[in-house]
């Protein structure tokens, strides 16, 4: 499946409760109102100014994936929040999504992406390692991964 991505510049929080059940919000945000809240995801989740969301869109451009990218320790490190595809797009998407976050987060002037992922989802983890995240910390079922943009761009 081709993904195209399609920044969030007006903040619309509709498609993304439109593609959460209650259970799946909670796997996205376990301390998150249930059902979704869009006021409360405005102010309080992705509420700093300088976080930018972005849609991941399918052929049909039907929204069916959602990212976030926050800024990290300075300007030049974005953490990336909040990852989501519904369920028929999963199957191969994973590195889509990477290469999506990667332009998304260059774009934003980021030399370093960063997460974290819950150990027990094995399906994303793998994904970013394959993607060429380094893994630098365990702790409390998470795992701490960085990418370095400007030496995956000199290769």
């Amino acid at each position: 499946m081709a993904l195209t991505l399609r920044r969030n510049h007006d903040r619309d929080l509709a498609p993304l409760e439109s593609m959460l059940s209650d259970t799946e919000i909670l796997l996205l945000n376990p301390s998150a109102k249930v059902p979704f809240d869009r006021i409360e995801w405005q102010n309080k989740w992705l509420g700093e100014a300088e976080d930018v969301s972005f849609y991941l869109q399918d052929d049909a451009g039907r929204d069916v994936g959602f990212f976030a990218l926050r800024q990290g320790v300075g300007p030049e490190v974005r953490h990336l929040t909040y990852v989501y595809i519904i369920e028929e797009a999963r199957g191969g998407a994973a590195a889509e999504l990477t290469e999506h976050v990667e332009q998304a987060a260059l774009a934003l002037g980021a030399l370093v992406v960063t997460l974290k992922v819950e150990l027990d989802n094995a399906p994303a983890f793998n994904a970013y390692l394959s993607a060429g995240y380094e893994e630098l910390s365990r702790r409390r079922g998470m795992a701490t991964m960085r990418l370095d943009l400007e030496k995956r761009r000199a290769t």
